[in-house]
């Protein structure tokens, strides 16, 4: 190839990408009637086509939202379902074993089906009418491949927000959308090596030939912000990974901040094409990250310290008086903080300043563990139930040894009230619980019991059942003995079998369809609406997912939800 070729693509390139920009005007240089002419017009043709095409791509995508919306609403309204639509939510509700070899978590079958979903999408929005061959239209590919990663890009961020729209509209919890944050965020990261494959040979078959060097390619003011951008989401992958959140969870939540505000900002100036997106995500960004979490969901608090009886256990504890929530009509349109109160399973993110530099702008998720405040309610009492591990929760613990209080930032509070519906909906309403997760039934089963607007009818009709499972006795002391007599004195049926450390793990699945069974005997309807939440380990809430979904398939009218209090 000549001096005057590589001009040539370079202008050619150039017009390719700007294509969307001028539509046909831009074919008007290759008047000439020859072969590379005309290669050079299939060049910019391809590229016209993608920028079109990728425009397409939102309207999908939110078609998918609405079927699962449309679903969500269906089911949930339609509380007596006919036997084929039980069989269906049974497939739906199944959870598969782990992964061979790498043990890889997988979640229910209705959020595979959705994965699938969008993996499909994306596949054929990568693949459609690209031409081949693909070494010879590397240029193309590799655009439509940068294409569809920025118009991937606002869903990644939403996705990842804790106040978005598609928890009310799906009725998918915080969890399930992360793990649909996270699987797009890996589909993002292949997208990303697909473009950069393609991009370097672009510059193997034009630009080396004639003594382009690869350094002066990448170095290139349009192309060396996108390598800074590939860095930047390519290390947000591999420090997002479980391995590594576990063994470096603050690193993480440093990384995760910088690496996405990074990325967003060389991708803007990598090309004009991707700044639509690009704004649009930081909108999502900022919106869910300085105006939530910083302004209208930010509450600082006194708070006691107490180091439970296992001696790896921490009680913290505060109260304050409340603040109406209609007192602002901001807080009523954006959301409250905890001043003004909170919802049974909502949880809230804590920084503790006092304990050392780097944890003052670190920000850890715990739900809480205290009943939520009843409508009409002056004072708020708070608590939180904190395991210690590592990192933060270490350093808390040792740091409430030596001091009895502290003062603590609240962010929240976040959740979804798609458990809590379920159970109000229900004639039988179970809760299994493993170790911490009492966190989670306790309020529940209080705001079903003491909630001024049910009526003594109604309350007595419904049967509630707990089950909590607990490595050493001790753990009992979490929420106290005389709080679950009373839950027995008000008629909760209380399952608390011998500790895992000495009678190690009880059969769940047996436990759960004996709970059920003997529930259902005391409800006088022929088909009455069971729900059951569970709280625990991965490994016991994939086991009572299951008995759930097996249940379903006898046709039995059963749900359940997994709230999980591991992150």
């Amino acid at each position: 190839m000549s001096a005057s070729s590589e001009q040539l693509w370079r202008e050619s390139l150039l017009i390719a990408k700007n294509a969307s920009r001028y539509g046909t005007e831009a074919f008007v240089s290759f008047a000439q009637d020859d072969e590379e002419a005309e290669e050079r017009r299939r060049l910019v043709e391809g590229v016209l086509f993608s920028h079109r095409f990728i425009l397409t791509y939102q309207a999908a995508l939110c078609g998918i939202v609405l079927l699962f919306t449309i679903w969500h609403w269906h089911w949930k309204f339609s509380r007596r379902r006919r036997t084929i639509f039980r069989k269906f939510h049974a497939i739906a509700t199944y959870q598969p074993p782990n992964l061979p070899l790498i043990n890889k978590l997988q979640p229910n079958n209705q959020t595979t089906l959705l994965v699938l979903l969008l993996l499909t999408l994306n596949l054929f929005y990568a693949t459609y009418h690209i031409p081949l061959p693909l070494r010879a239209n590397a240029f193309i590919w590799s655009d439509r491949a940068a294409l569809l990663f920025v118009a991937n890009l606002p869903w990644l961020y939403l996705l990842g927000a804790k106040n978005q729209p598609l928890k009310p509209l799906t009725g998918y919890s915080y969890e399930q959308l992360n793990f649909l944050h996270r699987r797009l965020g890996e589909w993002l990261c292949v997208l990303a090596v697909v473009h950069t494959v393609g991009m370097l040979l672009v510059w193997y078959r034009f630009f080396m030939p004639v003594g382009t060097s690869l350094w002066r390619y990448l170095a290139h003011p349009v192309v060396w912000p996108g390598v800074v951008a590939f860095a930047c989401y390519e290390l947000l992958y591999f420090t997002s990974l479980a391995r590594f959140r576990q063994w470096a969870y603050e690193v993480f939540l440093a990384s995760h901040v910088a690496l996405q505000a990074g990325g967003l900002g060389f991708v803007y100036l990598h090309f004009w094409s991707s700044r639509p997106y690009v704004l649009v995500s930081l909108g999502v960004f900022l919106v869910d990250r300085a105006v939530f979490r910083l302004q209208v969901k930010s509450h600082s608090v006194r708070a006691e310290l107490k180091v439970m009886e296992d001696g790896q256990t921490l009680l913290v504890s505060a109260d304050w008086p409340l603040v109406p929530r209609w007192g602002s009509w901001w807080s009523s349109v954006l959301g409250a903080d905890t001043g003004k109160g909170w919802r049974p399973m909502e949880h809230v993110f804590i920084t503790v300043p006092a304990l050392a530099a780097r944890h003052v702008v670190q920000a850890h998720p715990f739900t809480i563990a205290s009943a939520a405040p009843e409508p009409g309610q002056e004072h708020a009492w708070f608590n939180l139930i904190i395991r210690a591990y590592d990192g933060f929760t270490r350093d808390l613990l040792e740091y409430a040894r030596y001091h009895s209080s502290t003062t603590v930032r609240l962010d929240g509070p976040y959740g979804s009230s798609h458990a809590l519906e379920m159970l109000r909906a229900s004639d039988v309403a179970v809760l299994v619980i493993g170790g911490s997760g009492i966190a989670v039934a306790y309020p529940l089963l209080w705001t079903l019991l003491h909630a001024p607007h049910y009526t003594a009818k109604g309350s007595k009709r419904r049967q509630l059942g707990l089950i909590w499972i607990v490595h050493e006795a001790s753990h009992l002391a979490w929420i106290g003995h005389e709080r679950l007599d009373e839950l027995k004195a008000m008629g909760v049926n209380v399952c608390v079998p011998a500790p895992t450390s000495k009678a190690g793990r009880p059969d769940v699945r047996s436990l759960t369809r004996s709970m059920i069974s003997d529930l259902e005997g005391k409800i006088p309807v022929s088909d009455p609406g069971i729900e059951v939440v569970v709280s625990g380990p991965d490994g016991m809430n994939r086991v009572v997912r299951n008995t759930c979904a097996s249940l379903a398939w006898e046709g039995k009218n059963i749900d359940v939800a997994v709230e999980k209090y591991g992150w």
